[in-house]
């Protein structure tokens, strides 16, 4: 593996979907502290619409999970323009983050892996590998689902802070009520935060490569040899399977 991979694991395509994901916040973050909650929605929802054309380009289709985190992100932005509340903007998150923790569950319970359906023609792994990737995953959305509505409720809209009822904090000349302090929560703790689980979990699903023939074809094996009972067969399949 290469020195830029060891410290950067994901290509092109990976590096587009997760600046698809957050690159929205960061205009929602900048145009709300400087003009407030509807034209950081405004922002929001436009820079979700240039994220997807950017993907649309460099990747030459929509892939499936970013079009439908955009959507919800782009209807929830409407309510919240609609409403005036930020409330759904913030939500969006905790709902959409169950329901899909809940799907990969329920596939997993009935041997419908997602993800192995989704990335199978791209990512060759085995049943085990894909089955602790997907569960990893679900859990993974389970828990910023929660640390999601930690925050929304701890700080509230307007600047309100509960425990010691502070009014709103000067940050860089911006004034920075609830819904920026959420916006940080998403970028500053969020963003590395499942940029570093991604990671692992890229190297982690390493081991569970299928190795492939000279013509580039998957052998159709279920694991990887055992390092315990076949150190030759071990070593052939860990050279034929390096990390992503």
């Amino acid at each position: 593996m290469s020195e830029r991979k060891s410290f950067f694991p994901f290509n092109a395509k990976q590096t587009v979907n997760i600046l698809s994901e957050f690159g929205p916040l960061v205009a929602m973050f900048i145009v709300n502290a400087a003009a407030g909650i509807n034209a950081g929605t405004w922002a929001l929802i436009i820079a979700t619409g240039v994220a997807m054309l950017v993907m649309q380009i460099v990747l030459g289709r929509l892939p499936v999970f970013p079009v439908i985190a955009s959507t919800v992100t782009v209807l929830f932005g409407i309510l919240t323009l609609v409403t005036g509340d930020p409330m759904w903007i913030q939500i969006k998150v905790t709902i959409f983050n169950v329901m899909f923790a809940l799907f990969l569950f329920g596939g997993l319970i009935i041997r419908k892996n997602f993800f192995q359906h989704i990335f199978e023609g791209t990512f060759h792994y085995t049943k085990e590998g894909w089955d602790k990737f997907t569960w990893s995953f679900a859990w993974f959305f389970v828990l910023t689902a929660v640390l999601n509505e930690v925050v929304r409720q701890y700080f509230q809209k307007d600047g309100m802070y509960p425990p010691i009822g502070s009014s709103l904090h000067d940050i860089l000349g911006f004034q920075i009520d609830g819904v920026n302090v959420w916006i940080l929560f998403k970028i500053a703790l969020i963003m590395p935060l499942s940029g570093l689980y991604a990671w692992y979990l890229t190297t982690l699903m390493g081991k569970y490569r299928v190795p492939e023939d000279d013509g580039g074809v998957s052998v159709a094996t279920q694991s990887v040899p055992d390092k315990s009972q076949n150190g030759a067969a071990y070593a052939a399949a860990e050279k034929a399977s390096p990390l992503p």
